[in-house]
């Protein structure tokens, strides 16, 4: 038959999975998207290799020391810097100890470091992006659960930090977004806030809910 000759139609590319801190590349591309590998820790330093590495401590000890009993909270840390940041200059540890240390101190960060609370909260699930179902995975820094209300939060380290709202980059509000809507389905008839905590200040910027709204709509196409 002539059709045994035809070329075949071209397969559809499979989905990959989603990752919310690499989701806006979706939102300006007509095809499946193409998932970001930069780190999310990144910042304009010159030695990028130590931008990630400082990250990725100060995302550890925000991680493990809330556990750990307040007076023997400096020792831990100090150890731990003294393996993770082998290399790096004395005074980048001891602005990395600063750090964390101010945040774990801060009041207004309580409920964040409540023993109710959990880091590193690894959620899934599905959500339909410009028509396709799109499997989306991804963890949360920290999250919080109280009565009627689920707090989560997500450690960023740019140098220096966005000053308000209007600074933060929009990736950062996307991945936000994405995890508060894997989770209302999980947590129905509790209000889910979202909020971005800097570091360097420390600084905590709470996102609206119709900023996440907005980005939502924009990667799904609603």
């Amino acid at each position: 038959p002539k059709t045994l000759f035809q070329p075949l139609p071209p397969f559809e590319d499979l989905p990959r999975p989603l990752s919310p801190s690499g989701a806006s590349a979706l939102i300006d591309e007509a095809k499946q998207a193409v998932i970001d590998t930069g780190s999310p820790v990144l910042d304009a330093e010159k030695e990028p290799g130590f931008a990630v590495m400082r990250g990725l401590a100060l995302h550890k000890l925000l991680q493990m020391l809330p556990g750990i009993a307040e007076a023997e909270r400096r020792d831990a840390a100090e150890r731990y810097l003294k393996r993770a940041g082998a290399q790096w200059p004395e005074a980048e540890r001891d602005k990395a100890l600063a750090s964390v240390a101010a945040i774990l101190a801060d009041s207004r960060f309580d409920q964040l470091f409540a023993p109710n609370s959990r880091a590193e909260v690894a959620v899934m699930g599905s959500l339909e992006v410009k028509g396709k179902l799109r499997s989306i995975s991804g963890k949360i820094d920290r999250l919080a659960v109280t009565s009627g209300r689920v707090s989560i939060v997500d450690y960023k380290t740019n140098r220096p930090a966005p000053a308000t709202l209007s600074d933060v980059p929009p990736a950062y509000v996307l991945q936000l977004a994405l995890y508060r809507a894997l989770l209302q389905p999980l947590y129905p008839g509790h209000e889910i806030s979202a909020a971005l905590l800097f570091t360097e200040a420390p600084r905590l910027i709470e996102l609206p809910p119709t900023a996440m709204d907005d980005a939502l709509a924009r990667l799904t196409g609603a």
